[in-house]
This record gives structure tokens, C-alpha cells and sequence, in this order.
């Protein structure tokens, strides 16, 4: 068996011409433009790309960007009163704050204080506990991105099947197997100290990594025919010494002969972040103006 190629580009991009549709349809009918402010400490080089495509693509999308560079060396109460400030202004429905933040700053209390109707990470206490009580929230990015590939290879309806979950963060892998619970899929979060974690993953139908180790899952790991949704991002080096190369969480060679369905890395979740914090803008837009979720 060769597994079919997931294309996570393809879909993200079919998923911000939509974004955009509903974005210029909510400007027509009501007025509205969304917008979404994303908050960067410190130079980072990786934040800054990544911030950078964000904002080109929310502007793409057809909504407002606003971006603000605070120095690393900015003291914790100044993001703090931004992220207060963001909060009050009606012009912004969707805030980010671009992490890692730098060691004197604590992620947690910044999060804690971000609208969660704004919360287009979907990371605050509030979202958390609704996604986990069944409940319409804001839901984090990769993993709602990872439900949305899922259910278009396997048509929809996954009532009943076994998924592995390995990984338990809190911006993956916890969320992850809520949402896979709320599809009536069997769950199952494993994790690096898991027993015998080959056995249990080859017992899955949807089988998402989300571990951070690479190529941790072999070919042999894997149920004939089923779903591989890799989440993985790892920089390892190259055969011949001449830098590094991208990689999962699984063997994608191994594994691609032995599933249905196999997301690449790099192309298959990844390009499903962005599109999905545009989808949650919107959603957010649309649920402070007392408007229906929009059809994505």
C-alpha cells in the first residue's frame, strides 16, 4: 500500500479563499472588517517570519492587521497593559501573542489576561474548558487545522474509530483528542513514557503525532490504511553534513507504505496554522457582533 498524500498546502489555501469570501460578505452586509493584532517581544528570527506571514496573509485574507513590536528587554507590565488595551479596542477582534516570550515574562499570566472572545489561539482557561465540556469556544489552531484535514479524507463522519494522540501538550495534543472526542472517535493520549507505545499506535484508524522527537513513528507502528496526521516540525541534520533538513514526528517513508492517508512535512499541517487563526478571526468578529458562526 502507498498512501495518499495529504496536501495541507492545497487545503489552507482553499480555506483562505473561503475566509476571505465571508470576510468580504461580512464587510457588504454589516460593516464589518475584522481585524487581528499580533503582539511580538524580542527579535526572534523565526517569530519574526512567522509574524510577518501572518499579517500578509490576514491582509490578504481581506481583514485588518495590526502588528506591535514591544523590545526583549521590555518589562512584563508593558505587554501586559498592551494586551489590556488590545482587549478594549472594538476595532480588534482576534489577539495573539507570539510566543516563546523571554524568560522574565510569564506566558501563562499574559494569556490569562486576553479577552477569550479574542482569543484567537484558542490557549486561555476559558477555551480550554469549553472545548473540553463540549461547548462553543475559540479552539487552538494546529489541532483544529489537523480535524479539518481529517474529516475530508475520511468523509466527515468519524463516529467510532480509534484514535492515538501522542503527545499531551496544551497546544496540541490535549486539545486534539477533546475535538477527536467530540467527533464520537474512541481516544486515546499517549506520550513519550507511554508502554509499549508501538502496539497502541498500530491499533489506531487516525494516529496524530505530536510528540516533538523525529521520526519517533515507524512504518511499523502504523495500521494498514490508516490516517497519519503528522504534527511534527524538527530540524535534523543532512546525510552529507551540509546543514539540516526538516522532518516529522514520523518516518515518512515507512510510514507512507503502510497508511491510507499521510500528511508531508513540510506541506501538510503546518500551512494549516495560519489559516486557521484567520477562520478563528472571523469566528470571533462574527460572535461579538451577535452574528452566526460563519460556514467554513
Amino acid at each position: 500500500m502507498t498512501a495518499q498524500v495529504i496536501d495541507g498546502k492545497a487545503f489552507a489555501a482553499g480555506l483562505r479563499t473561503r475566509v476571505a469570501g465571508e470576510v468580504a460578505r461580512l464587510k457588504a452586509e454589516h460593516g464589518i472588517t475584522p481585524g487581528l493584532a499580533v503582539v511580538l517581544v524580542g527579535e526572534d528570527p523565526a517569530s519574526q517570519v512567522y509574524v510577518r506571514n501572518k499579517g500578509e496573509q490576514t491582509k490578504a485574507a481581506g481583514m485588518n492587521s495590526f502588528e506591535f513590536k514591544l523590545s526583549a528587554d521590555a518589562t512584563e507590565q508593558e505587554l501586559l497593559e498592551r494586551v489590556a488595551a488590545l482587549n478594549a479596542d472594538p476595532a480588534v477582534n482576534g489577539i495573539l501573542v507570539q510566543l516563546p516570550l523571554p524568560k522574565h515574562m510569564d506566558a501563562a499570566k499574559v494569556i490569562d489576561l486576553i479577552d477569550p472572545a479574542k482569543d484567537v489561539d484558542g490557549f486561555h482557561v476559558v477555551n480550554a474548558g469549553k472545548l473540553a465540556v463540549g461547548a462553543e469556544g475559540l479552539v487552538p489552531c494546529t489541532p483544529l487545522g489537523c480535524l479539518m484535514l481529517i474529516k475530508d479524507r475520511l468523509g466527515g463522519n468519524l463516529a467510532g474509530l480509534n484514535a492515538v494522540v501522542i503527545g499531551r501538550s496544551n497546544i496540541v495534543g490535549k486539545p486534539m483528542a477533546h475535538l477527536l472526542l467530540k467527533e464520537s472517535c474512541t481516544v486515546t493520549i499517549a506520550h513519550s513514557k507511554t508502554r509499549d507505545l508501538p502496539a497502541l499506535a498500530r491499533g489506531a484508524d487516525i494516529l496524530v503525532a505530536a510528540v516533538g522527537i523525529p521520526q519517533l513513528v515507524k512504518g511499523d507502528w502504523v495500521k494498514p490504511g490508516a490516517t497519519v496526521i503528522d504534527v511534527g516540525i524538527n530540524r535534523v541534520p543532512k546525510a552529507d553534513g551540509s546543514g539540516t533538513r526538516l522532518v516529522g514526528d514520523v518516518d515518512y517513508a515507512s510510514a507512507a507504505e503502510v497508511a491510507g492517508h499521510i500528511t508531508p512535512v513540510p506541506g501538510g499541517v503546518g500551512p494549516m496554522t495560519i489559516a486557521c487563526l484567520l477562520a478563528n478571526c472571523l469566528t470571533a468578529a462574527c460572535a461579538q457582533a451577535g452574528l452566526p458562526k460563519p460556514a467554513l
